[in-house]
């Protein structure tokens, strides 16, 4: 590892907790109630389609719609805020909407990401009044999928997207359309003091304004710790794939008899497991915890604070049965490495199974534990906080509105 790169991205990660811990004292004690969330809705049914900047008892409402481009689809955040006279504006309302597969599935084809770019707009065009259309940013930006396309396959799809926001009846301008960097979405995590708070992955504590797993949030996405790019580095596939054919990754934390592909970021990969003669947990774990090393710091005083978790980690609480699908819940770290001990144990694939069970558990205990979470660590659940879902476009989305005000 290179340390002059880690001491930078750790320094980095303590000037953002310590702006975190500033900014939130100072909207604590100054302005209580410029933040508060309000009910998740879906599209605006209550308002008229003639809704002016002044409807609703003469409030005032600004319109932001995010375009969430991921690596595995492709979702919508349409925000409605209610302006204030003083302080920063408020949410009123949020519609949302997913589709898959993500923009990269289409990168030997970029026509083909019509249909789909389209239906969100028109979920767009029912959710924002006509008389707002004109003055409604509208941007996509996008993440892990793009970023590791080819820079022509991905210029093409971001062209095809160019020109349909500009046929949109919305405000597109010249850098509605980009591809994020992991330091991007940090930035963008910075901005949920204004007005929520989110991330695309990992955990993040219960506050309003949630301060060490915003931190661990950044660190995480920082570090390309996220579940595909994690898969690929402990299935040995990180660099350039070899040219032609389907690269072949074995890998320990795959059934010993398993060979299959998997597709990631417009390479199909044939993967197969890997006997090593040790426990098939014990194998994968070794690998994982090599694939960790050096890239996370532990951290104190996470013990005494809640922390809510998302993403993958929700969805692998859901395969193992640990919490509702829909209602969501409570697991604790140690049932993270019960049930990756149990699954790997279990060396059969069959149709309701995914390959990758074992990997997964592995990789989500043994992140937990280098993070510094003790095994009776509670983690909450949950799709949404406040009814809003989760995800790093509320904060980017305020700051592109911001950011189109001071032009």
């Amino acid at each position: 590892m290179k340390r002059p790169k880690l001491a930078g991205a750790f320094l980095f990660v303590c000037c953002l907790f310590a702006y975190l811990m500033f900014v939130k004292h100072h909207y604590s004690t100054s302005k209580p109630e410029a933040y508060r969330l309000p009910p998740h809705h879906q599209p605006d049914s209550d308002l008229s389609a003639d809704e002016g900047p002044t409807s609703d008892a003469g409030r005032r409402f600004q319109y932001g719609i995010m375009f969430d481009a991921g690596s595995t689809g492709t979702r919508i955040h349409v925000f409605k805020f209610q302006i204030e006279d003083k302080g920063a504006p408020k949410l009123a309302q949020e519609t949302f909407r997913a589709i898959k597969p993500g923009l990269s599935a289409y990168a030997d084809d970029p026509q083909q990401c019509t249909a789909g770019i389209v239906e969100l707009l028109e979920v767009a065009k029912s959710s924002v009044p006509p008389s707002y259309w004109t003055s409604t940013p509208v941007v996509l930006k996008a993440t892990a999928g793009l970023r590791l396309l080819p820079g022509e396959k991905a210029d093409q799809l971001l062209d095809r997207v160019r020109a349909l926001f500009l046929e949109s009846p919305f405000l597109s301008t010249d850098d509605s359309v980009s591809i994020m960097d992991g330091t991007d979405e940090v930035k963008n995590l910075k901005k949920q003091e204004e007005p929520n708070v989110s991330a695309q992955t990992h955990s993040f504590s219960d506050d309003q304004l949630i301060d060490y797993g915003l931190l661990m949030c950044s660190l995480c996405s920082y570090l390309g710790l996220g579940l595909m790019s994690a898969r690929l580095a402990i299935l040995g596939g990180v660099g350039a794939p070899p040219l032609g054919g389907s690269p072949e990754l074995v890998s320990p934390c795959l059934a010993p008899e398993y060979s299959g592909s998997w597709e990631h970021a417009d390479v199909v990969y044939t993967v197969k497991g890997q006997s090593t003669g040790e426990p098939f947990y014990e194998a994968c774990l070794n690998r994982v915890e090599k694939v960790l090393y050096q890239k996370v710091a532990k951290a104190s005083g996470v013990t005494d604070m809640d922390f809510y978790a998302f993403s993958f980690y929700y969805d692998r609480a859901v395969d193992i049965g640990a919490i509702d699908e829909k209602k969501g819940g409570s697991i604790r770290v140690s049932d993270y490495t019960d049930a990756a001990k149990k699954g790997c144990s279990d060396v059969s694939v069959g149709p309701q199974r995914s390959p990758f069970l074992c990997l997964d558990l592995v990789y989500i205990s043994a992140l937990l534990q280098e993070l510094g979470f003790p095994p009776h660590k509670q983690f909450r659940l949950a799709r949404t906080i406040n009814q809003v879902e989760t995800s790093w476009a509320l904060g980017a989305t305020f700051h592109y509105i911001e950011s189109l005000k001071a032009h």
